[in-house]
Parts: structure tokens; C-alpha cells; sequence
């Protein structure tokens, strides 16, 4: 077991994994850099380094956590468990024990599509490789969030009898046999016992046997659902500490400004309020 947890690798999360890392603190780090800082344009309120790229600040975070010897796994954490004391985190059919965890998960849907979490584990799922299998030659409808997980949906489609595509993002060119590319998105997940439909923005509704999200977090209120909420964010205070004792959030995911500054900041007071908080339950 570790001491912590990080699930994210933005802004927040990799200041809190350099903190615990200066700390001398044993960690879990999962996620994969941030998008919206690599695709932003110019940055210019990042005290310091003056105006300069995403691409370059994204260049610069990276270098930073090789000099520490830290890096990401690059899996998605489905599902976090409070137990005796610490954290059961499921990631990829992998299970792990921290002691805290810390949610930097940026400014995702506070609860996904309509009926996502009612239908997780019955026909909703957020890992190809996990449980893709189960629906080798069935309908699934498979979400797609970025183009990093182009190769999941084309694993999907190969192992389907048919495959409803919805791509969210622009400029989408992927193509496989047995792949419908939906025109209309995606916007609810419907079924009975399990998931037997999912509804489109134009109001059709089309048979599936599976719903498989691919996005870069899960949502927290579907990780944890005893975790207050304000509307889309976690609720915090002052020390990043949420409602479930050792649990901590910081960044995009607990409210505007959305910047990156800001995420910094708390990753930094959300590390150091965790390292207070183990030595107070030691």
C-alpha cells in the first residue's frame, strides 16, 4: 500500500506528484498530460516563463518529472473504494491501495451522458481492452473523446459484429470495417436490466448491446459517489480536503478559473494537506 494517489496528470496533478515526490512520499500516479495545455495557443499568465506555447509549457512539465524520476501510468482509474482506512482503486482490471487519493481529474461531466452511471457494469464501460471481449460479434456504440483513443475504438470495431461511432472531436478520420460513423452525437444511454439502447441528438434511438466511453477520466461523481458535488465540481476547501476523510481534489475538477496556474497552486496545497493528514492517522 502507498501513501497516495494521484488520478490525473494536468497541471494539478503534476505538482502534487512533485511535492509528494520531494516529500519522500510512495505514490500512485495515473493519467496521461493534459490536451488542453498542449493545444493552447499562447499562455501568458504563468508567472516566470513569460508568453510562450502550450506545446512548449507541455515540453517543460515533461522535462521536469523526468529530472524527478516520475512518470504517469498512462491507465484510467474506473472505480475508487473507501475501505478501513484507505482507497481500493480500480485501473484496467488492476486493483491498488493508497492510503489518500487525490482527484485532478479537470473539468470533466459531473455525471456523463444521461444513464452512463445508472448502466455502468451493465452494458456501460470506460476500457476496450477490459471488456471488449464480451461483445466479440454484438452492437456496441463506442464515444470517443480524443484521437489518442482512435486505436481502442478500432480494437472495438474489430471485435464487434457492429459498431456505432461517435467521435467528439473535429477532423476525425478513422474508419474500420463493421464502423458506422454516426452524423448526430451521442446523448443518452437507455435499457432496462442492462443497456439495450443508446438515443442520438436527433432523436433517433439505436439497439446496442454495449456502451464503451473512452475518455481520459471518468467522471467523479461515477469514481466516488458518496463525494459532494457543487454542480459539475468537487467541493473543497481551503486545504483541497474533500467530504470523504484522506480524499483531496485540485484543478479544473473543483471549480473555476479554469488555469493553469491555479491548478498548480492546489495540486501544491492539496500534496502538502495529504502529507499533513498521514501523519495525523499514522
Amino acid at each position: 500500500m502507498v501513501d497516495a494517489a494521484i488520478i490525473g496528470a494536468g497541471p494539478a496533478g503534476l505538482s502534487a506528484a512533485i511535492d509528494l515526490t520531494l516529500l519522500e512520499k510512495r505514490f500512485l500516479w495515473f493519467g496521461s498530460p493534459s490536451e488542453k495545455v498542449a493545444r493552447s495557443e499562447k499562455i501568458a499568465n504563468y508567472p516566470g516563463l513569460g508568453l510562450l506555447s502550450g506545446a512548449e509549457l507541455s515540453r517543460r512539465f515533461a522535462e521536469h518529472a523526468a529530472q524527478l524520476g516520475i512518470e504517469p501510468a498512462n491507465k484510467l482509474v474506473t472505480n475508487i473504494m473507501a475501505m478501513d482506512g484507505k482507497y481500493m482503486l480500480l485501473a484496467e482490471n488492476e486493483v491498488y491501495e493508497a492510503r489518500t487519493v487525490l482527484l485532478a481529474t479537470g473539468a470533466v461531466a459531473a455525471k456523463g451522458l444521461p444513464g452512463e452511471q445508472e448502466y455502468l457494469g451493465r452494458g456501460v464501460s470506460y476500457c476496450a481492452t477490459c471488456d471488449g471481449y464480451f461483445y466479440r460479434g454484438k452492437r456496441i456504440a463506442v464515444i470517443c473523446a480524443s484521437p489518442r483513443y482512435e486505436h481502442e475504438a478500432a480494437y472495438l470495431a474489430g471485435l464487434a459484429g457492429e459498431t456505432f461511432f461517435w467521435p467528439a472531436y473535429k477532423d476525425c478520420t478513422l474508419s474500420a470495417e463493421g464502423m458506422t460513423r454516426l452524423d448526430s452525437p451521442i446523448t443518452a444511454v437507455t435499457g432496462g436490466l442492462k443497456v439495450s439502447a443508446v438515443t442520438l441528438a436527433d432523436g433517433r434511438s439505436l439497439p446496442v448491446d454495449g456502451v464503451f466511453c473512452l475518455r481520459s477520466a471518468v467522471a467523479p461523481a461515477v469514481l466516488l459517489p458518496a463525494l459532494a458535488m457543487d454542480g459539475p465540481h468537487i467541493t473543497v476547501d481551503r486545504q483541497c480536503r474533500t467530504n470523504l476523510p484522506g480524499c483531496f481534489a485540485a484543478g479544473d475538477c473543483t471549480g473555476r478559473p479554469y488555469q493553469i496556474a491555479k491548478a498548480v497552486g492546489e495540486g501544491n496545497v492539496a500534496a502538502h494537506a495529504m502529507v499533513e493528514y498521514l501523519a495525523q492517522n499514522e
